[in-house]
């Protein structure tokens, strides 16, 4: 039974790929390309792809990108809003195939008497001449390992892909046959073999722990010693992808999401509603020591963020939304739970940092920068990198932007990014080297500056006096910078001084002094918490601890008279005081009172500025007395 005719037209539709979320159509009419929404009246997008017919197309799930192949001897990489991201030089003869791996890293190519791999990017591995006439179909195995090629003289080729290659440190590690892997060590050129039972399916390098999964097993080891590895058995043979921490890693298969240790335990695995496990990859996944950051496919807004220990929602369960289609993920790898950030790429290229951590209040998404491609973070400490627009910028320390924005330019790193070409994609940030891949395949290492990582050191262990001497050796304005950023955040407002005077930043200079004088604990801590912007944490503080007065004064500061004089009615307290410093304001402007609420508290109230000043000193001198009597406790400030 014909259900529906989707499309009917002049010419021969050659080729039809289903879209990812299986609500779209891609099929071929002549030289254009064509994408129908199955939903009716919705808008079809269509534009002119090929110089010749086009012969073939494929769209994969997982990278949400298109290819196409033609008579006019090219093969091109679109995205799904028909935009060209890569197109190969003329061959000889036509393109007859193309498809998809279906982890949507490699993608192959066919043609007459010619087979090539190529990088999801474009770029070509390999190139393989058969004697085969020409490649009409390619099919790919379902873990990626190996394609077969239907052929114009009736055979058909099988190939299967090696020669992969995974590099940390000094370790190159290359699949040199289907169940060997070849283990190089650079500094001593040392060669280990590794031997496997079934063929090698995916591989990752990182934190000193080579994880190998074959078709029926996983093998774990240590750059320490190759000879002898922890291998356990799969419940699935097809892993779709590996993720390293430092403590644990992750495995995606089909059937779920799966966390061992570097022992072989199983720890978790985080389910959540409608998971699909066969379109995440290194761009929707993030792990760290302590948290799993998994994009929604249904809902591309959303972060859903687990516990790496069980596998549970983490804080209250509630998600992390942001107003825009989030493209790329990547959690910070060191520091306290407490202190875990994300970053995130969304569909306007901005990049944001937000806390993980959720609990009642919402957490605030900072924008970091604009024009952002490709981001990565740190493997040891949490320093950020990214390219922007013509730019490779370091985030040497992101959270500044919670502690002091204004010095957020002052803590960057910035170079030229014209050398890395059109579309460069950062593949890894080892140490203090940075490794970038061109648009052509190439490699590029980048060295920065190894100072910043030894103050992240320094401040992580309270080596606050190490730190200054550092900053005074290096003498660098990034650096004093950072350090400022740091010391606020930590509290330690005798360093933060030093730093802020070394960066010329007088006024902050002379708030944090004032900050020194008040008399008590938990003045000092809320004046540093409206240093850092957070004024609803300072009013709490002071409330909490008894000190309305100073709660109302901070408002008045601020000039916050609604909420000024709202403290001051709840509580019974200082109401004349709030009038008093409202009218003062007024009449410096020569303004007449609008407010409803003060003209309804004013009314019949004489102000007595003796009388309120004295108010004042008794406050004053009520918070010393209780400052001086009280024992400060030993955990203080912990929770903010």
């Amino acid at each position: 039974m014909l259900r529906s005719t989707l499309a009917q037209q002049g010419t021969p539709v050659y080729s039809v790929a289903w879209g990812p979320d299986s609500e779209k159509v891609l099929y071929t009419a002549g030289k254009q390309l064509i994408i129908k929404p199955l939903q009716p009246n919705a808008k079809v997008l269509q534009w002119k792809a090929h110089d010749g017919i086009i012969l073939k197309v494929d769209w994969n799930s997982v990278n949400d990108l298109i290819l196409s192949a033609g008579e006019d001897c090219k093969y091109k990489v679109w995205d799904s809003y028909g935009r060209p991201l890569y197109s190969s030089q003329p061959h000889e003869h036509p393109i007859t195939s193309v498809a998809w791996a279906p982890d949507g890293e490699l993608f192959a190519v066919g043609s007459f008497h010619t087979l090539r791999l190529c990088d999801k990017t474009g770029w070509s591995y390999a190139l393989e001449k058969p004697n085969t006439g020409s490649v009409v179909n390619i099919a790919w195995s379902i873990d990626g390992t190996q394609i077969a090629g239907a052929c114009g003289n009736r055979h058909v080729v099988f190939a299967h892909v090696v020669e992969q290659c995974w590099e940390w440190k000094n370790f190159q590690v290359t699949l040199t046959k289907r169940r060997t892997m070849q283990v190089r060590n650079v500094l001593n050129d040392a060669v280990d073999l590794l031997e496997f039972r079934d063929r090698v399916i995916k591989a990752s390098l990182n934190y000193a722990h080579l994880v190998v999964s074959t078709s029926l097993q996983c093998y774990v080891f240590s750059t320490k010693n190759w000879n002898t590895p922890l291998i356990f058995d799969l419940k699935e043979g097809t892993v779709s992808l590996i993720l390293q921490a430092e403590r644990h890693f992750l495995l995606v298969d089909g059937g779920g999401i799966y966390l061992y240790s570097y022992e072989g335990r199983f720890i978790s695995s985080p389910k959540f509603p409608g998971m699909r496990t066969d379109i995440l990859n290194a761009q929707t996944v993030s792990l760290s020591n302590d948290t799993i950051a998994i994009k929604d496919k249904a809902d591309e807004k959303i972060i859903f963020l687990f516990e790496t220990s069980t596998g549970k929602p983490l804080g209250d369960g509630k998600l992390l939304s942001h107003k825009n289609e989030i493209l790329e993920i990547a959690l910070d790898q060191k520091g306290l739970t407490n202190d875990r950030k994300i970053a995130f790429i969304d569909k306007n290229r901005d990049l944001c940092i937000t806390s993980v951590k959720r609990f009642g209040k919402e957490e605030q998404i900072v924008k970091l920068g604009t024009m952002v491609h490709t981001l990565a973070w740190n493997d040891t400490c949490n320093i950020l990198c990214g390219l922007q627009d013509t730019r490779f910028t370091v985030w040497y320390y992101p959270n500044t932007v919670y502690v002091d924005r204004d010095i957020l330019p002052k803590t960057l790193y910035e170079r030229d990014a014209s050398e890395f070409s059109k579309n460069p994609h950062i593949v890894s940030f080892v140490g203090n080297q940075v490794t970038i891949r061109r648009a052509d395949g190439s490699l590029i290492h980048i060295s920065i500056s190894p100072y910043p990582a030894i103050l992240h050191e320094y401040v992580s262990s309270s080596k606050w006096e190490d730190a200054v001497r550092l900053c005074r050796f290096v003498k660098e304005q990034t650096m004093w910078a950072c350090l400022a950023a740091m010391a606020v955040a930590n509290r330690d407002m005798t360093t933060a001084e030093i730093a802020y005077a070394a960066i010329g930043e007088i006024d902050k200079v002379q708030y944090i002094n004032s900050i020194k004088d008040l008399p008590s604990k938990e003045s000092k801590m809320a004046h540093i918490l409206m240093f850092s912007g957070n004024i609803q944490e300072a009013e709490m503080v002071l409330l909490q601890a008894g000190l309305v007065y100073q709660a109302i004064q901070i408002n008045i500061n601020l000039y916050n008279w609604e909420r000024a004089l709202e403290l001051a009615v709840k509580y019974k307290t200082h109401v004349d005081t709030v009038l008093a410093y409202r009218q003062k304001f007024l009449e410096t402007f020569g303004k007449q009172e609008t407010n409803k609420r003060y003209l309804q508290y004013a009314e019949g109230l004489q102000i007595d500025w003796e009388k309120i000043k004295a108010k004042i000193e008794m406050e004053i001198t009520k918070e010393r007395e209780r400052s001086s009597s009280s024992q400060p406790s030993k955990n203080f400030g912990l929770k903010y």
